[in-house]
């Protein structure tokens, strides 16, 4: 498992074990969380980065399913940081695909997103050829199609789920670059205004946890799957400036809204979840209301965090001026 000590791959990974699974979490902690492992799992500390560690865990364990939820998921800031994407979301996955291939893995479980769709028609279908729009994106994509690739030319089993606005506990709410709930409730927490690119129009379908992680963790017991790439994730989508005014009324504290210039991303994105729901079974989701009101619980005892400025930006050109860091600012001032 890697990406075991973050958001979603904590959860998978609580599934799995529960499951009867043994689970090897691998994690650079960039994102996540020490606390966040399950304490029956094995945790390495690494990145998959790194082709020799890859290996040398491939060497010691005989690993049946390759879960993989490692990635920097930032979308909008993919724009500004594209060497740094590439290297973490598509040479990462690179290795352990290699690695998966040479140790005959019964399967390799990736989790896509639908940002490989881009501006498509809504709601977006496993059939959508997918445009994606940003460096995130694309890297997942690439990914995609490699995986495709190597069952082809190698007989490797995957599935590749591609989930969209995923919340709820254990989710990073310290980082001003993505996950909007985790910020809003953030922000709330320190009485601050929720910011929101643009008017707030854009829609997005919010899914809480609990509705994706099951499915990942169970979808290598069903044989059908395999081969096969699903949507999942919550089917009703709801504006920005909307989730913002629900997520104060579960926080139970009004700090107001406030714009900023709007940045280039798709302003209408959910999907259809029909053919997860043939193959996995249906499910009944968790509202918007009910998931909001659990993640707050948790974020409430866990308090606020501050976020880290990204170090690394490469091209500073059109960066939204609330992501400009230190780093940023003392590099134009030298220049």
């Amino acid at each position: 498992m890697t990406g075991g000590a973050g958001f979603i791959g904590s959860h998978v990974t609580d599934q799995l074990i529960e499951r009867g699974h043994q689970v090897v979490v691998l994690d650079d902690l960039s994102g996540g969380f020490v606390e966040n492992v399950h304490p029956k799992a094995q945790f390495v500390q690494g990145s998959v980065v790194d082709p020799f560690l890859i290996k040398s865990l491939f060497q010691d364990h005989r690993f049946d399913y390759v879960f993989h939820l490692a990635a920097y998921a930032a979308e909008g800031l993919s724009h500004f940081i594209r060497v740094f994407n590439y290297t973490n979301n598509l040479i990462g996955s690179a290795n352990l695909i290699n690695a998966a291939v040479r140790s005959a893995c019964r399967c390799f479980v990736f989790t896509s997103s639908i940002a490989v769709y881009g501006p498509a028609q809504l709601p977006m279908h496993e059939e959508t050829q997918p445009r994606p729009g940003d460096p995130y994106g694309i890297a997942k994509y690439a990914i995609e199609l490699d995986l495709e690739a190597a069952g082809k030319m190698f007989g490797l089993n995957y599935i590749v789920f591609r989930p969209h606005n995923v919340y709820g506990e254990r989710q990073n709410i310290g980082d001003k670059y993505r996950n909007v709930i985790g910020i809003f409730m953030n922000q709330v927490m320190q009485g601050l205004p929720c910011t929101i690119f643009g008017d707030g129009s854009q829609t997005r379908a919010f899914t809480h946890i609990s509705d994706v992680a099951p499915v990942i963790a169970r979808s290598v017991d069903t044989a059908s799957a395999y081969g096969q790439v699903f949507n999942v994730g919550a089917d009703t989508p709801y504006s920005v400036r909307y989730l913002a005014e629900q997520v104060q009324r579960a926080m139970r504290r009004q700090t107001g809204i406030k714009h900023l210039d709007p940045r280039n991303e798709v302003q209408h994105a959910y999907s259809d979840h029909g053919k997860a729901q043939r193959v996995f079974g249906p499910t009944t989701p968790v509202t918007l209301e009910e998931g909001l009101a659990r993640m707050a619980q948790w974020v409430r005892q866990a308090g606020p965090r501050s976020s880290r400025e990204f170090e690394a930006i490469e091209i500073e050109k059109g960066l939204p001026s609330m992501w400009v860091g230190a780093c940023t600012k003392a590099s134009r001032s030298a220049s």
